[in-house]
Formats: C-alpha cells, structure tokens, sequence
C-alpha cells in the first residue's frame, strides 16, 4: 500500500516537473516585445527634436537680421537725407546746385558712392523732372558701338526724347543727355558732354 502511494507520488513528481514553462504574454498580447521600443525610435526622436530646434535657431537669425538690416538702411538712408539726398522709392537723389562737365558731375557722383542718374520707368522721369534745372543723365553715345547706354552699361530700352532729338544740333557733337524740356513729358536733349550743367546723381538704397 505504501509502496503504491510512492509510485503514484514519484509519477506525480515527474509529471509535475516536465510541464511547460507557460509563455509571458503583454496586454497587448505577443510576447515580452512590447516592452521594448522598435529599432530606431530613440534614434528618429532625437533627429526630431534636433530639427525642431534648427527651425528655431533658424527663425530667430532670420528676424535677427532683418532688424540689423532695417537699421542699417534707416541710418544709411538718414545720412543721406541730411546731406541733401531727396528719397525715391528705392534710390535717394542728390541734385547739385553748381554747374560743370558730364565727365566731371559723373566723377562727383562715384566719389560719393553714386552715378548719374540712371531713368528706368515713366515714374522716375516725372521724378527727375520736378526740379526744373538742366541736368545731366547718366546717358551717353557710345561712338564703337553706335548706340545710346547708360553709366552702368545696360542699353536705352524706354526713352523720353524731346521733339526731334537726338539730333547733333549744327553738326555739333553731341554725345551727352540732359533733362531741358522739364515742362514736358518727353524732356531729352542731347548736347555736348563738355557743356556745363546742373546733375543728378542716384543711388538704390534698398530692394
């Protein structure tokens, strides 16, 4: 009788001991995985946050900027006015109140960090005309290319020649432009550039 109840306690024994260990399962069923984050995401958090941040550092050099520009301009601008620059949308305007040569009013306009002034739309040249002088452009004949240009190179594309001109009045050489018909839309006139006349000189101070 005993000898049956060992028997029977050995094979519970061994029964017992060969069970399968039960599989530790998550809520969310499968496994130990969910408790782990997948490959890659510590990585693609910390490229996230890093971008975030160059966003940032980006944004606040942008308006840096911005206001040193602003400032620059407004004391650029500023400077000029006080020394007798007119503004006009993106130029300011110097107006001379002496008379001399094309070749000698352009180099008193480079020396202040000008050129003649350049006229690039009907509006500049209503501009150009209200201060009722004869004064010098920034255009000249070019004798090797046979065409008018202006100081920076760039050809006449919109004109305001005056009636009848261009036309070397009396065979003289007239290789230089002023503004003399002001009271007209069309106020070109061409003369020589060793004639003396009041000038106006230009410089863009902005987009």
């Amino acid at each position: 009788m005993t000898g049956a109840v060992r028997r029977e306690q050995a094979e519970f024994s061994m029964d017992y001991v060969n069970l399968p260990e039960p599989p530790v399962t998550t809520a969310a069923g499968g496994g130990d995985e969910g408790n782990h984050p997948a490959p890659g995401t510590k990585l693609l958090r910390l490229v996230g946050v890093s971008f975030g941040l160059l966003c940032l550092l980006q944004a606040a050099v942008n308006v840096s900027l911005r206001l040193t520009l602003c400032e620059f301009y407004t004391v650029f601008q500023q400077r000029y006015i006080q020394q007798g620059w007119v503004r006009f949308r993106s130029s300011v305007y110097y107006i001379s109140d002496a008379r001399n040569t094309w070749q000698q009013s352009r180099r008193y306009c480079l020396r202040q960090g000008a050129d003649l002034v350049i006229i690039n739309t009907k509006e500049e040249q209503d501009f150009t005309r209200q201060f009722h002088r004869f004064t010098w452009l920034g255009l000249y004949y070019e004798s090797k290319t046979k065409k008018w240009i202006w100081v920076d190179r760039t050809p006449l594309n919109e004109s305001f020649w005056g009636p009848g001109e261009p036309n070397g009045f009396e065979g003289k050489i007239e290789n230089c432009v002023e503004i003399r018909f002001f009271e007209m839309d069309n106020s070109w006139n061409d003369i020589p550039c060793g004639d003396q006349n009041y000038w106006i000189c230009e410089k863009e101070v902005a987009p």
